[in-house]
């Protein structure tokens, strides 16, 4: 028997349904991951080791985690999601910008 050739792209397997806050939900393959949401540079006169952290230093949640995506194959906006990464689940996405869910509003 000869091999099964792999799935082609126009038959609908999708892993990730990701719905983009633009355009509504698209399949995982029209995104690229963009890193950690919601960093805040430091400023210019900042020393060195403030600096490679913000460079080099990431979170790496286990669980809920906001994170940066770009709609790439689609309207290239970027966006944000909270995607849980025990579950690869996305819970909500929101446009840049915008406040993280996941912070608590200061009282």
């Amino acid at each position: 028997m000869r091999p099964q050739p792999p799935p082609s792209l126009t038959e609908d397997i999708v892993l990730l349904l990701i719905p983009c806050p633009y355009c509504g939900p698209r399949a995982e393959i029209e995104f690229r991951y963009g890193g950690e949401a919601h960093l805040e540079r430091p400023k210019p006169d900042c020393n060195e080791q403030t600096w490679a952290a913000y460079l080099h230093s990431r979170h790496n949640a286990r669980g809920r985690h906001a994170e940066r995506w770009r709609h790439a194959h689609g309207c290239g906006q970027f966006f944000n999601a909270v995607r849980d990464t025990l579950t690869d689940q996305i819970e909500v996405t929101y446009e840049a910008g915008q406040p993280s869910p996941l912070r608590e509003p200061a009282s």
